[in-house]
């Protein structure tokens, strides 16, 4: 299928993308299991024929479309499912029904984005060759979805019935970039994110006496403090790292020292080098100051993404796709990557491929200043929805004619 054809399908399909949107936007569900979503994804899809596959750790699903031209390679389009537990603040005629519940992510335009790319490929499916994977996965919030459906075997693998893909691509939308733009980076795209816990236990007492205590209040301070020291000073700003203390929780009344005080933040780096070294150093820095004070720290770390690498030829593959179907301004390379996480990382370690960014703030609108992801504000332009669509097919279609080459 021709570029303008894969463009064309995409806009004939349209209505059923945005009604698809709106229907899983209305109600989002949360986690590893998202039946209502699932269910909506099947049967918007029923008519086509695939073949599918769930496993019993998540309601992921992966949907298989057999090309009828002959054997060739396996390709997986890859759209996450799950919303975030937030309140939605747009006014929107399909907001949220679910209290407290948003799909405030995209998570919902790419579920539609992922099944319009099924319509458009299954239509052309006696011409391809080889197959292409539907990747509808539940859980990236956070959840280690990805990881749970690779587990499952639901992607392939060493001994079991299929082998796992050759390449594998995903797409996310972003309301504060311009109207339909398609980017991405070689290398590292978004960083790996672990959750840092740190406990500072002292002794108690009344205020007007702290030196009959051992005060964990500023011993904490002190600690937040030290921890931005040690990032600037001991790790080179060519590999970044960022640790954000985020929630500091202490006491219970104005006047009384409390026993402890637990601080909660991320870890978030850009290689794994970095991401083993910074979990060495940082709970010797925070036991070494409590020491010093007379007190205890504690660290816990719970281990989020790994880095989002991109393949550089998956990269230069999908530059040349989004330019081929929508002009040679269509796509814009990253500078820098993207301090986020991403759970498409753990498919990426497995198997070559990319994650690319789809802007979708209104065309004409001051792009930089819309509410971005994880706003309970935030809006999407639903006419770039069948641009997404048609690129996902796009890059299914020509990895299956001619693979990164």
């Amino acid at each position: 299928m021709s570029a303008d054809l894969l463009t064309r399908e995409a806009s004939r399909l349209s209505d059923r993308i945005v009604a698809l949107r709106r229907a899983v936007h209305a109600e989002p569900e949360i986690g590893l299991h998202n039946p209502k979503t699932r269910d909506k994804i099947r049967a918007a899809l029923a008519h086509l024929p695939l073949e599918w596959r769930e496993g019993p750790s998540t309601t992921g699903l992966v949907a298989t479309l057999k090309g009828g031209a002959g054997e060739g390679g396996a390709v997986l389009l890859r759209g996450d499912t799950d919303a975030l537990p937030m309140p939605e603040e747009t006014g929107l005629p399909f907001a949220s029904t679910v209290p407290g519940v948003m799909h405030a992510c995209g998570h919902d335009t790419h579920v539609a984005m992922l099944a319009g790319a099924a319509e458009i490929l299954a239509g052309q499916a006696e011409r391809l060759k080889g197959e292409v994977r539907f990747m509808f996965q539940p859980g990236e919030e956070g959840h280690h979805g990805a990881r749970f459906m690779l587990n499952d075997g639901l992607l392939g693998g060493e001994g079991l019935d299929r082998p796992l893909p050759g390449a594998a691509f995903a797409l996310h939308i972003m309301p504060n970039a311009p109207h339909g733009l398609v980017a991405g980076r070689a290398g590292p795209l978004m960083a790996a994110a672990d959750e840092l816990r740190i406990t500072v236990t002292g002794r108690g007492g009344h205020a007007s006496m702290p030196h009959d205590t051992a005060d964990p209040v500023p011993v904490a301070c002190e600690i937040v403090m030290a921890i931005q020291t040690m990032v600037a000073r001991r790790y080179g700003v060519f590999d970044p790292v960022v640790v954000t203390i985020a929630k500091i929780e202490a006491g219970s009344a104005h006047n009384v020292i409390p026993d402890s005080a637990r601080l909660t933040g991320t870890m978030r780096t850009l290689s794994a080098d970095t991401r083993a070294r910074l979990k060495e150093e940082l709970p010797r820095l925070v036991s070494g100051i409590a020491a010093a004070h007379g007190l205890t720290g504690e660290v816990t770390i719970r281990e989020g993404f790994p880095v989002t690498m991109c393949d550089p030829r998956a990269v230069t593959f999908g530059e040349g796709v989004a330019q081929a179907l929508f002009g040679p301004s269509a796509f814009r390379r990253l500078p820098d990557p993207i301090m986020g996480a991403e759970d498409f990382a753990y498919v990426l370690e497995k198997v070559p491929g990319a994650m690319f960014f789809l802007g979708v703030a209104h065309e004409g609108a001051d792009w930089q200043h819309c509410c971005g992801i994880h706003s309970t504000k935030m809006m999407v332009d639903e006419s770039v929805l069948p641009r997404g669509a048609a690129f996902l097919a796009g890059l299914a279609q020509n990895w299956l004619e001619r693979g990164f080459g």
